[in-house]
Formats: C-alpha cells, sequence, structure tokens
C-alpha cells in the first residue's frame, strides 16, 4: 500500500490513520448531535464539510446534516465509496490530494475528541446476534454436555442466531447496570428471583447494514458487500445464570436483553480490505445459498482487557485477559446476511449484526468468561491477588480491536463498560 500522510497530525499508534476514516456521531455542550470521521486525536465534521459545498457532487447535504448515519447508509456503496475518496483527498498531503479544505479556516471542520461525547451512530432498528465460533460452541458444548458431542447437529449447516434488543444497545462508556431476574441456584429444585450472580462478557464483531432488501427476497453472499456498510466492537453481555433457567425451549431472552455495548466508531469494509483473508474450509459443504466466493475473512486483533475497581483505586492498569483473532470465524458475514434474508425478511438501513463470541483455539483466546474460567472452575488472578470467575459490582471490561501492516494502524476505539449495582 503507497504511504499516505494527512495534515492532521496522526500520533503513532494511532487508531485513526488517514487509512482508516470511520464513521461516528459526536456532540459537544449546548450543541446537537453530528456525525464526523475519526483522524488522528481529531473528528472532522462531516456537517461542515457538507455544508461548505465538499460533497455536492456525491450526494445531496441532508444525508450527513442530521444525527445518525442512517441516511448515508441507505445511499448504497458507490456512494459509500467516493465520499470516502473525497475525505481522504481532503485530508492527504500529497499531489493526490484536495486543497479546498485547507484553505479554509480549518477550526470550523476539525473537534478534538476529548472534547466531545461519543453517541451511538445509528438508529438501530432490528439487532441479531449470531453464534459463529466453532471454537466458543464447542468449548460451551463441553462444558454443559461433557459426555455428548459438543457442537449440537446442526450447528455446521447453518449459522444459528437469535434476535436482540435493539432498544439496549449503547455506546462505548455506558454504565451497565447488573440484571435481575428468575435463576435456579444449584441443587435447587424452584427458582428464585434476584440480581445475576454469573455475569459475562461476549468479544464479539458486529456488521452494520446499508440499503435494504425488498421483503419476500433474499440477499445472496455475491451481493453482500453491497448491502454491509462496516464493523464495530460488540459486548454482548450475558447474565449467564438467568439464561441457564430461561432458554429452553426458545433460547435466549431477559438474560441477554438488558445491554450490548458497541465501540463508537464504524470502520468501512473498504478500509479492512487489505486485511482480507479467506475464509476457513468449511465441512461439509454448506447449502449452495451459503456458499460465499470471497475474502470474507478480517485480520483483525481482538483483546479484552478487565479492571477491578480495588485496581483502579490503587493505580493499577487493566490486565488483558484474552487474545483473539477475528479471522477465524467459521461462519462469515455474507454467510450471516444470506441465512438472515433466505425466508425473505427484509433488513433496513442501520440493522446491526453481531458475530457471537469469537474464542480462538487456546484457553487465553476464549472470548467470555465461562469459557476463559471453565464454568468458574479455574478463577482469573489479577494483579492484586483478586480472583475472578464472572464479574462484580465496579468491574471494567475494555474490548480493543485493530489490524496493523507496516507504519499504519486501523482501529476501532474501544467498547468499555463498568459494571453498576442491581436496582
Amino acid at each position: 500500500m503507497p504511504h499516505i500522510e494527512s495534515w492532521v497530525p496522526v500520533p503513532a499508534g494511532s487508531d485513526f490513520s488517514i487509512y482508516n476514516l470511520p464513521y461516528g456521531a459526536f456532540s459537544r455542550p449546548v450543541s446537537p448531535a453530528r456525525l464526523g470521521i475519526a483522524i488522528g486525536t481529531q473528528i472532522l465534521d462531516l456537517h461542515a464539510v457538507a455544508s461548505a459545498g465538499l460533497l455536492d457532487d456525491i450526494c445531496d447535504r441532508r444525508v450527513f446534516l442530521g444525527g445518525t448515519l442512517n441516511a448515508f447508509l441507505a445511499e448504497g456503496r458507490e456512494v459509500w465509496r467516493r465520499t470516502r475518496l473525497r475525505i481522504a483527498a481532503l485530508l492527504r498531503t500529497d499531489e493526490a490530494g484536495d486543497p479546498r479544505l485547507r484553505a479554509l479556516d480549518t477550526a470550523k471542520f476539525l473537534v478534538n475528541q476529548r472534547d466531545v461525547r461519543m453517541l451511538l451512530p445509528i438508529e438501530i432498528g432490528d439487532y441479531v446476534d449470531f453464534y459463529s465460533s466453532i471454537e466458543h460452541a464447542t468449548n460451551l458444548g463441553r462444558i454443559f454436555r461433557p459426555n455428548g458431542e459438543p457442537l449440537m447437529e446442526n450447528w455446521r449447516h447453518l449459522p444459528i442466531g437469535y434476535h436482540g434488543r435493539a432498544s439496549t444497545v449503547v455506546i462505548d462508556g455506558t454504565p451497565v447496570v447488573r440484571p435481575s431476574g428468575q435463576r435456579r441456584p444449584p441443587g435447587s429444585s424452584a427458582p428464585v428471583f434476584g440480581p445475576s450472580t454469573r455475569l459475562d462478557i461476549e468479544l464479539e464483531i458486529g456488521f452494520v447494514t446499508g440499503p435494504g432488501n425488498a421483503m419476500g427476497t433474499a440477499i445472496p453472499t455475491s451481493r453482500a458487500r453491497e448491502h454491509i456498510f462496516g464493523l464495530v466492537l460488540v459486548n454482548d453481555w450475558s447474565a449467564r445464570d438467568i439464561q441457564a433457567w430461561e432458554y429452553q425451549p426458545l433460547g435466549p431472552f431477559l438474560g441477554k436483553s438488558f445491554a450490548t455495548t458497541v465501540s463508537p466508531w464504524i470502520v468501512p469494509l473498504d478500509a479492512l480490505d487489505p486485511f482480507a483473508l479467506p475464509s476457513p474450509a468449511q465441512d461439509p459443504q454448506p447449502l449452495p445459498y451459503l456458499q460465499a466466493g470471497g475474502r470474507w475473512a478480517y485480520d483483525i486483533n481482538l483483546e479484552v482487557d478487565l479492571q477491578t475497581k480495588r485496581m483502579r483505586d490503587a493505580g493499577i492498569a487493566p490486565q488483558t485477559i484474552s487474545r483473539t483473532n477475528y479471522k477465524e470465524l467459521y461462519w462469515n458475514m455474507a454467510q450471516q446476511l444470506a441465512h438472515v434474508t433466505i425466508n425473505g425478511t427484509a433488513i433496513r438501513p442501520g440493522d446491526l449484526y453481531a458475530s457471537g463470541t469469537i474464542s480462538g483455539s487456546t484457553a487465553d483466546s476464549c472470548g467470555s468468561l465461562i469459557e476463559l474460567t471453565w464454568n468458574g472452575e479455574r478463577p482469573i488472578v489479577l494483579p492484586d491477588g483478586e480472583r475472578r470467575t464472572f464479574l462484580e459490582d465496579g468491574d471494567t471490561i475494555a474490548l480493543r480491536g485493530w489490524c496493523a501492516a507496516g507504519d499504519f494502524r486501523i482501529g476501532f476505539g474501544s467498547a468499555r463498560g463498568t459494571i453498576s449495582p442491581a436496582r
């Protein structure tokens, strides 16, 4: 990839190089929500860029004058591509750059990230969470069915998923209140009601959709790229004790619907293309509608950090408790989208589809505490001597994801949440 520099300074190791240009939404005190693109420590204000007429030949100004990206997502792949190229040209310093923005008062177009509050960048109509990591599914099978087959009979034939609660998808940094519900304590024959005692995380990546399809039609894997805009980090918080009591026969419900945290920046697929890889081999070969050619795996490094309240108070840095990678995911996003729509359901701009927990093949590469601690049998020991099987009040979890090559890095920021006591 050719070396490109931005006239906006980008610190070494920043998630937000000119090769990235992710989209988000932000607000400043006493001002409405605006759309922006991250570059270094700054945000390029798309409201200001559009109002200055710098995108008039690409799309209507109104696309960027609201507080969410839904109108832009509805425009489709060609508008996404041209907008990305234009923003890059406005920011780059070489002969391929567009000097118009630098010729203006740049202070009107840039805002420091530390001076804003990040907001959900999309109005989410539907949220679906999949179960697409074979390592994760196998680990859970071994935990709960130690004497049986780890994978259910259907797992290798279709990307299993459930519909989540779009209204409780929250942005990075939003506190997570410990949920209460019915659970059946070990050895008890009857359920009790109370706060979850087995609060867990799920390290995931989700994709955000653009143009939808007509109800009654399907989106083939060959056209998935026309409908998938970009990716975000996702933490599908899970109350394992509530989930265990309620999930039969219909699956996840209150044990999942209380909160889902996403990173504030949506990284476009175009930015991730240099890190695209062929998907892992599948056996048996899936049915024809699920066969996906092309490069649908992405070399995205993923980490989970844990910091307890006691660690924070003592000035002890968060501990990384898991490292894994998105590239090994068994069912890819093209297959997920094809499966979602094969029955004729309609998707819409701004829908969110999460991968399910992403786990690797080693003990320290699992994306959930239930795996990392093997259902509580192997506690995590933290630097101050504390031990964790599941989350306690005051614990902060931060998910991070990035791609890196040579002198540039493409990242998502973080997806953080601190556990508040049950109300």
